[in-house]
């Protein structure tokens, strides 16, 4: 379900490519002169970036200098946690909204293994994943502008018979209705998202959504 073309700004998608084609050159190039004018490329893409954002140039380039080897996009897993109907949200400490519980993909785990933890983490509650039901591109989802390309992988989850952790990372994690969903952090999650999530909950020949 595409919610139109990409959302982030000219600016940033421009900086965003810069930054890609900086980062593959220093990771691939063993030429010095090479080197150089990778480096001046990524000192580009940091200024356009400090140009356009609240941020200062120093802390630009430190946002992209952390970014080193091939140029991928980032991972980030959430899961679809359901019960009687109701959508469990989480609402992450200093974010003015709730969101499915979900974070970063750490390496030496599959995206399954971190939608898992992260709602364990998050919320107390042990999940089991069941199903994949969506694959996004972030950019094409009406999301607020990020400086890194992510992809986003959201996978249904069934709650397991174990007691609920008290010792949780989120601010507050509740189980809602479809009628019922909470201002959102729309930086992780949009409401066209959820009502994609509670379609194929309730049906599952439903397919995966993509792209």
């Amino acid at each position: 379900m595409k919610e139109g073309g990409p959302s982030d700004p000219q600016w940033l998608r421009w900086t965003k490519r810069l930054q890609a084609i900086a980062q593959d050159g220093l990771t691939y190039s063993h030429d010095d002169y090479d080197l150089g004018r990778y480096e001046q490329l990524r000192e580009l893409a940091a200024e356009m970036l400090a140009a356009h954002s609240t941020g200062t140039l120093e802390e630009a380039r430190a946002l992209l200098i952390l970014e080193t080897g091939p140029a991928t996009p980032k991972v980030d897993v959430r899961a679809a946690v359901f019960e009687n109907d109701r959508i469990l949200l989480v609402k992450e400490p200093d974010e003015p909204g709730w969101a499915v519980p979900g974070g970063w993909a750490d390496v030496g785990e599959s995206p399954s293994e971190a939608a898992a933890r992260e709602t364990l983490e998050e919320s107390g509650y042990s999940v089991r994943p069941v199903r994949l039901l969506a694959a996004y591109d972030r950019e094409r989802h009406g999301h607020p502008p990020m400086a890194y390309h992510v992809y986003k992988l959201v996978y249904l989850c069934e709650l397991l018979a174990e007691e609920r952790l008290t010792d949780v990372d989120a601010d507050g994690a509740r189980f809602f209705g479809e009628q019922e969903i909470p201002d959102l952090s729309v930086t992780r999650i949009t409401r066209a998202q959820i009502s994609r999530f509670f379609a194929q909950h309730r049906d599952p020949s439903v397919p995966t959504d993509f792209d």
